[in-house]
């Protein structure tokens, strides 16, 4: 297996969660917000939620693609039962961790913002993501060391060839449309505990996992042809827009979802595969800033809705608050706090703790100099 590192799916991983919070809040400023479990501003900025609607059909889909090419990279120095215990600690634990303690946070500051009694209510919220994830490693990992262990057999050579032609990407979107055919989501973008979302992640992860191992002819491909993808892209978004008033037939939204992804890669590809301090640390906030936005974007909620300013300063506060908050709780406690770094998906270096621990207080000193 290659051992380059991939920055460009290190930063598409960055701007994926980025892209979540802002939709997340838009979410707080829409007539419905209540009815999915979020705070609702009693004013509406609902044009907010026009570019949300192109958006939606990609972002999550994205994040389920490069979680898969994720696990290849991961399988490079481990064997299935390395590989299994570090994604337990990885996933599994934050998950586990985030539904008794994270997510019954922003219940609580829900509870707060409408009177409502306040009662421990521990349930996936977010989360969910990363409970489809670890199933997904779970059923996937024999066939993807079956494929490791056959790296230069026919099936990599099929999978390069059809990945060559920029007519391979899209012919996976054959997949996605035969999901949304026979599982018949109520909208595309409902992906959050749905049969849907557990579908099309479980695709998307499988074939992210499958273009990264197919070699460089899939990158070369969406490099080469990613204004194509972009343009068909646009093209399905426009139809859905003016025809289907944003909810075009889900076979329709496959494949649109999946040429912005192919096009997406392709501007990564180009644009962002080079290392650099910002992304090394943006890399590694990201996963605990995801686990914990939910509940910094609550309390932003909680204290910004009730002033009396324009509804878009509302908005843009609650953007800076759920930043900065992030931002703080990640650097000065999460980061800084050995125990808790595995529980926000972090590494935690117990050997050097363990080594530290067998030292006398002399050796301790003399390594610290």
């Amino acid at each position: 297996m290659t051992t380059q590192r991939r920055y460009d799916i290190d930063w598409l991983r960055v701007i994926a969660i980025g892209l979540l919070l802002i939709y997340h809040i838009a979410i707080i400023f829409q007539p419905w917000a209540m009815f999915i479990g979020f705070i609702k501003s009693d004013e509406a900025l609902e044009g907010l939620w026009k570019p949300m609607t192109m958006l939606n059909v990609w972002r999550i889909p994205l994040l389920f693609y490069v979680s898969g090419m994720g696990l290849y990279f991961a399988m490079r120095k481990r064997n299935w039962k390395q590989l299994l215990l570090e994604r337990t600690k990885r996933i599994l634990l934050p998950f586990l961790f985030g539904i008794v303690a994270i997510t019954t946070l922003h219940m609580f500051i829900f509870q707060m913002y409408y009177n409502m009694p306040l009662g421990y209510f521990p349930h996936q919220g977010h989360l969910w993501f990363l409970g489809n994830i670890f199933v997904y490693v779970l059923v996937l990992l024999p066939l993807f060391y079956y494929l490791k262990k056959h790296e230069n057999g026919k099936i990599k050579r099929v999978l390069s060839t059809l990945m060559g032609h920029p007519g391979g990407p899209l012919l996976i979107s054959l997949f996605f449309v035969i999901e949304v055919v026979l599982v018949e989501p109520q909208q595309f973008a409902l992906y959050a505990q749905t049969w849907h979302g557990f579908f099309n992640g479980f695709l998307a992860f499988f074939f992210g996992f499958l273009f990264v191992y197919s070699g460089k002819t899939f990158w070369q491909t969406v490099l080469r042809w990613r204004w194509l993808y972009i343009g068909l892209a646009a093209v399905l978004f426009g139809i859905r827009y003016f025809s289907y008033a944003t909810e075009a037939p889900g076979y329709l939204t496959a494949i649109e979802s999946n040429c912005w992804i192919f096009g997406v890669f392709g501007l990564g590809y180009k644009y962002l595969n080079k290392p650099s301090k910002t992304l090394s640390y943006l890399s590694q906030a990201a996963y605990p800033v995801y686990i914990i936005h939910m509940f910094v974007l609550y309390a932003g909620a909680l204290f910004i809705l009730p002033l009396e300013i324009p509804i878009l300063l509302k908005f843009i506060g609650i953007i800076a608050f759920t930043g900065v908050g992030c931002y703080v709780i990640y650097e000065f406690i999460i980061r800084r706090i050995g125990f808790l770094k595995p529980l926000f998906g972090l590494k935690w270096k117990f050997n050097k703790v363990k080594k530290l621990m067998k030292m006398n207080p002399m050796e301790i000193e003399d390594s610290s100099n």
